[in-house]
């Protein structure tokens, strides 16, 4: 059994209300946020599954926690990224509760994290990448796992993505947090053309130390692969070679991972 707390605190560290519970907690927050405001999940068990809902109106994900989770309120800038329906107003529901074992086992994409973040999330699958497009939220790498496959523009929400500031050495991972079976991965790439470019081969590294070369091509529909089953950790994308094409902005809107935890 896990005991579980979700706190919502200040700037100045704060408490502004708290719940807690035995492998299921529940909060409603009745105040509207302030810049600088965070979500704290506390657990007293590390290394497990919970399924988090940090707002209504992003929806749950079921996520791998390593630790206490920090969540930081998005604001300015950083918010555009989001649905505006997303914290706003002075009523807020989040939860978190311990995973069922069908849940945890069952085939599903193991990208999925509407709750990533930069830094070091405690929070997995997580996003990172060498590069993201002037450092802009709308191009951060967090926007390739948030569920959002919406890709036929650039820019606000739901256009949101991975942007590579053309750079040739662009790259991009998602790490796990724990040892996973995949045999299929997705590839959303923007197709706001003729605004973009598009790329005719990416290459796949996994944490095993195996690589797929994947021939692409232009489409708004999604790239699938599917492989020989490969347990690994991590995944990156890289070698990113993009078409001959006046456009200098290729990106991706989503990666999808298919495949069981073990």
């Amino acid at each position: 059994m896990a005991v579980l707390a979700l706190k919502v605190l200040d700037k100045n560290g704060n408490t502004i209300c708290v719940s807690n519970g035995d492998d299921y907690v529940s909060l409603v927050c009745t105040t509207e946020y302030q810049e600088g405001d965070q979500i704290i999940l506390e657990t007293s068990e590390k290394n497990i599954h919970v399924v988090l809902q940090v707002d209504d109106a992003m929806g749950a994900a079921l996520v791998y926690i390593t630790g206490n989770v920090l969540y930081q309120i998005p604001f300015g800038e950083k918010r555009i990224s989001y649905s505006p329906k997303v914290f706003y107003g002075n009523r807020h529901h989040m939860y978190a509760r311990v995973a069922r074992e069908e849940e945890i086992k069952a085939y599903r994409n193991l990208a999925l994290n509407v709750c990533d973040q930069h830094g070091d999330t405690n929070c997995f699958p997580h996003a990172t990448a060498n590069v993201e497009t002037r450092g802009e939220a709308i191009f951060a790498a967090r926007n390739a796992v948030d569920g959002v496959c919406e890709n036929r523009s650039h820019g606000e929400w739901p256009y949101e993505s991975w942007g590579i500031n053309r750079r040739d050495d662009a790259e991009m991972k998602v790490e796990f947090g724990q040892e996973i079976e995949t045999d299929k991965i997705v590839l959303y790439t923007r197709a706001d053309f003729p605004h973009d470019n598009w790329w005719t081969q990416v290459t796949l590294s996994f944490s095993d130390g195996t690589e797929i070369v994947w021939d692409m091509e232009k489409s708004c529909l999604p790239h699938v692969i599917t492989f020989e089953k490969k347990r690994i950790t991590w995944v990156r994308l890289g070698n990113l070679i993009k078409a001959d094409d006046p456009s200098p902005f290729p990106a991706l809107s989503q990666i999808e991972v298919y495949g069981t935890v073990l």
